[in-house]
């Protein structure tokens, strides 16, 4: 939804930089980046953007919307499985917008791929798998927001609690944002932003928690 995308980006305020997406669909976080730079009066060519998408379909139609907004993207040289074969293997990214789809079970697991720094996430669903995607595309100094079911904020699995805990010591957890239910037209679930950040000195040892539940309106 348009309003989530623009909350993501109105708070990571990506002026300029390499902004990428991991699980792009049809450009929406690009197009609002965008549209930030310009009410902002910044450069239209301040960004630089990075996408990734799985569906060709959908990649196609990114291509176009991007196009004839006259958003210069890199989105591969087609589409493809973000985890099962990274388009952007070297990219550090200074800004990370995404909407990962929520608790996928299938994906291309690699137990000894490298982007598994804070431990492996459970074969069973790819919440955990994303959220360490995203930090290994991080700059030295890269902020990322995304969405993710509330269940990930609170599970009990294993291997997700060790990666939470270990990502939280690591200081790289900024914010938690508890969003309003039924933000999405075919998910009723309540849903969270997360918000990362690779050099979070001031406030390392502390995390953000904004109950946003009752500040949106229908």
């Amino acid at each position: 939804p348009s309003c989530v995308v623009r909350t993501l980006v109105e708070i990571l305020q990506p002026y300029n930089g390499r902004v990428y997406d991991p699980c792009c669909g049809s450009g929406g976080m690009f197009v609002q980046s965008q549209k930030f730079v310009e009410e902002h009066q910044g450069k239209k060519d301040a960004i630089h953007v990075y996408g990734q998408e799985y569906n060709a379909k959908t990649w196609q139609l990114c291509k176009m919307n991007l196009a004839i907004r006259g958003i210069d993207a890199d989105l591969g040289p087609r589409d493809g499985d973000t985890f099962g074969n990274d388009l952007h293997k070297t990219l550090r990214a200074d800004f990370i917008l995404a909407n990962p789809p929520f608790n996928v079970s299938d994906y291309a697991l690699n137990t000894e791929d490298p982007r598994w720094k804070y431990g492996v996430p459970p074969r069973g669903n790819a919440n955990y798998a994303w959220i360490e995607h995203i930090i290994s595309k991080l700059s030295i100094n890269g902020v990322a927001g995304f969405v993710l079911a509330n269940g990930s904020l609170s599970t009990t699995n294993k291997a997700e609690f060790a990666i939470r805990k270990n990502i939280v010591d690591a200081g790289l957890v900024d914010c938690i944002v508890a969003m309003p239910s039924n933000l999405f037209y075919n998910v009723t679930i309540p849903v969270s932003l997360w918000f990362l950040s690779k050099n979070k000195v001031a406030r390392k040892d502390k995390v953000l928690f904004i109950d946003a539940r009752s500040m949106g309106y229908m």
